[in-house]
């Protein structure tokens, strides 16, 4: 797999990834994603090179995708939290074609060894308040929950972090293969990674 930053034309890509996430979630229960999410924010994070798109091969179609920036929702964080150098990730999303490879905890991995490499104390996340099984997940995979945000606006309330370093899990490395492209080996089993 080779992670790549994503490009403006990746955006209904980046859209799809939504949509479907959302159709799936929708039939195990949960409202997750259920309301689009602005397309104009998505290609403003794509300009800053915040978005990267997971690909077997380079031509191939994007498997995954993740957003590592350091936006801190001061909803879900303290200002001594936001304080602290950490990254947060959003819209980790892996297409169903991939469930249960391992890549969703191999793209958090990634994360954290992104969080290393920029000095970050932490690796950040938030997740819907009321989807359970990703909330397990992400505690699965090392990260400790810190709060659910008590307001009803704030949908995505759960707050997790776990330290920012360089993880020996499901045997992975991550290196750098050319200019701005990652590569990602290794497998893992994970159920869904969609946030």
């Amino acid at each position: 797999m080779i992670i790549v930053p994503a490009e403006e034309a990746d955006l209904p890509r980046l859209i799809k990834f939504r949509t479907d996430a959302s159709e799936w979630l929708r039939a195990r229960g949960t409202d997750q994603w259920a309301k689009p999410f602005p397309a104009d924010h998505i290609l403003d994070s794509i300009r800053r090179g915040e978005v990267f798109m997971i690909r077997e091969e380079s031509q191939m179609d994007a498997a995954a995708t993740i957003t590592l920036d350091r936006d801190a929702d001061a909803r879900l964080w303290t200002a001594e939290e936001i304080a602290e150098p950490a990254l947060y990730v959003h819209k980790l999303a892996v297409d169903r074609a991939y469930a249960g490879t391992g890549l969703g905890a191999r793209l958090l991995d990634w994360a954290g060894e992104q969080a290393v490499q920029q000095g970050a104390k932490w690796l950040r996340l938030d997740a819907w308040s009321t989807n359970l099984r990703l909330q397990a997940y992400y505690l699965e995979h090392g990260f400790t929950h810190v709060r659910t945000a008590d307001d009803p606006e704030v949908v995505s309330g759960w707050a997790a972090q776990r330290p920012a370093k360089f993880r020996s899990s499901h045997a992975t490395t991550h290196r750098l293969t050319a200019p701005s492209v990652q590569s990602l080996s290794g497998r893992g089993h994970d159920g869904t990674a969609s946030e």
